[in-house]
């Protein structure tokens, strides 16, 4: 089967690339650079020892710097791949060792939080442009990653008032060629479309596993041994990193309230239908959002393959 990321480019965009957080993302974005000749040389720093020692077994990178202020030296594209309440921090211990001209981005789920916390500590010299790659799984950590997760994706870029239209051009070949889609959009627009698309289903995800989990008339045994697929699926989403998204929803509080509000309202429509016996009501509701399922297929945003891909090929 062919590579679909296609062959090295012809030459490198950057000369050295730093990246700052290496769970699924991180790593995953030190592989696809390595397998597409993006940076010459690749340097990475996560804040756990025993993640560092294993970014050195497994020899992604160039360099594995003990430090973030040690990682950027010289760097011409930094990206920022911690934990969404850690950026700030992050920024300002490398903001003095920036080199002057950097891109520094960032694959963070939130943009205008991260816009404050991170643009107040670099200098002037460089170009702070947000990014978010709308791609992941439930697993994390450095050897989750690898170098197809951003394929037919989208990237979404998120550049401040003012910035500069040949870094942003830049960074948009970078992301396109680790097999992204690119798109703009204002930080506030993005937080607001992905509290409703990413955000508020994984809460909804966390509760729902919760409430099985704390069902008094079913044991925890029963609930996993009769998981259908809708729960196996919010299993799925439920498993995903905690730390990153106890920061996600703490900074992007005022979007996922706005749109929780509204699921709500929806949610006591459909009780409503539910106490009346209103079967119309039902099936046209369930009509248009099977609609919306295939427009993702349609769009090669997920697999049409039964069971999402889980039944066996030789089934």
């Amino acid at each position: 089967m062919p590579d679909q990321l296609g062959a090295p480019i012809a030459a490198p965009l950057f000369e050295r690339a730093a990246i700052i957080g290496v769970g699924l993302i991180g790593s995953s974005l030190a592989r696809v650079i390595r397998r597409k000749g993006l940076a010459r040389e690749i340097a990475l720093h996560d804040s756990s020892d025993t993640v560092r020692g294993r970014l050195r077994e497994l020899a992604i990178a160039d360099h594995v710097a003990d430090s973030a202020a040690g990682a950027v030296e010289n760097a011409d594209l930094v990206i920022l791949c911690a934990p969404v309440g850690a950026m700030g921090e992050i920024a300002r211990e490398i903001g003095p060792r920036l080199k002057a001209g950097a891109i520094v981005s960032d694959v963070g789920s939130v943009k205008s939080s991260i816009l404050s916390a991170v643009a107040p500590h670099l200098p002037a010299s460089v170009h702070f442009i947000p990014a978010h790659p709308v791609a992941g799984t439930e697993q994390s950590g450095p050897d989750a990653g690898f170098a197809s997760l951003f394929l037919n994706r989208w990237t979404i870029l998120t550049p401040p008032e003012g910035a500069d239209p040949k870094a942003v051009a830049l960074l948009t070949a970078f992301w396109k060629n680790t097999g992204a889609h690119v798109e703009a959009m204002a930080p506030g627009h993005h937080d607001l479309v992905l509290a409703i698309t990413s955000h508020v289903p994984h809460l909804i995800a966390y509760n729902i596993v919760g409430t099985a989990a704390d069902l008094e008339e079913v044991t925890q045994s029963e609930v996993i041994k009769f998981s259908a697929g809708g729960f196996r699926d919010f299993t799925r989403i439920a498993a995903s990193d905690p730390i990153m998204w106890r920061d996600i929803f703490l900074n992007n509080k005022d979007a996922v309230l706005e749109m929780l509000g509204r699921f709500s309202e929806d949610l006591t429509a459909l009780q409503r239908m539910i106490r009346r016996e209103d079967g119309e009501g039902l099936e046209k509701l369930f009509t248009r959002t099977r609609a919306i399922r295939r427009s993702i297929i349609d769009q090669g945003q997920e697999t049409a393959a039964p069971d999402f891909g889980r039944r066996p090929k030789d089934d």
